[in-house]
Order: C-alpha cells, then sequence, then structure tokens
C-alpha cells in the first residue's frame, strides 16, 4: 500500500470530524434514542481504522491504548459500585441521567479502544509485523 490516492487521503482526512461527532452523538444521546456505548464505540472504532487503511506507516501506540483499554475497564466496574452505595439513597432523575451517560460514555470509549486493538492485532499479524 504504497501508492495512496490523494483523494481518499483527502476525503478521509476531511470525514473524520463528521465520523467522531456523530459517534459522540450516538453515544451521548443512547440513553433516550436507539444507540448508546456500544454503537458509538464502534462508530469511534471506524476513524482509527480508517486512519491506518489510508496510511498503514503512521505509528499507533497499542501499549496505550491496551492500558487505556484496562483503565476504562475499571472504571466501568467502579463507577456504579459508587453510585449504587452512594450516601444519597434517594437518587434523582438528573443524577439518574448524569450515571446512563456517563456509563454510555465509558463503555463508548472501551468499546472504541477494543474494536481498535482487535483491527490491529489483525493487521499486524496478517502483515506479519509481531
Amino acid at each position: 500500500m504504497t501508492d495512496n490516492s490523494e483523494i481518499i487521503t483527502r476525503m478521509t482526512g476531511l470525514l473524520y470530524p463528521f465520523i467522531l461527532l456523530f459517534g459522540f452523538y450516538i453515544i451521548l444521546n443512547g440513553h433516550a434514542s436507539p444507540g448508546g456505548g456500544f454503537q458509538g464505540g464502534a462508530v469511534l472504532a471506524a476513524v482509527f481504522i480508517t486512519r491506518y487503511l489510508v496510511d498503514p506507516n503512521r505509528c499507533i501506540r497499542l501499549r496505550t491504548l491496551k492500558t487505556a483499554e484496562k483503565i476504562l475497564f475499571v472504571c466501568i466496574i467502579l463507577y456504579p459500585t459508587v453510585f449504587l452505595f452512594s450516601a444519597t439513597a434517594n437518587h434523582t432523575e438528573l443524577m439518574n441521567l448524569i450515571y446512563l451517560i456517563a456509563m454510555n460514555f465509558l463503555i463508548g470509549l472501551k468499546v472504541c479502544s477494543g474494536f481498535t486493538i482487535i483491527f490491529f492485532r489483525f493487521a499486524f499479524y496478517e502483515g506479519g509485523i509481531l
């Protein structure tokens, strides 16, 4: 893949902000409409995947991505526990809304990092890099 098309490179660069915006929109509105963390995370992972497909020579730090995924997993476990056992047993509607949005956001970032790691593992093994 040494011959990159200038049109494809520029168009994907132009589409990145819109893909990110659409992914975060799906995540942040997942509590009120179809979608949520998993679907939005898959859309966000498309940015990293297309970035690799357009320019495979750009480096990606898989170790940093794996660390971020582990930290997000711990946050996904701890946040509901803290919310459940918080001192205020009478949760208001606003607190529930913030909880749902935060959980969708955490799950979306976790799915994004997970899908990206899976894709790069397949790409590196298939390419013989690892």
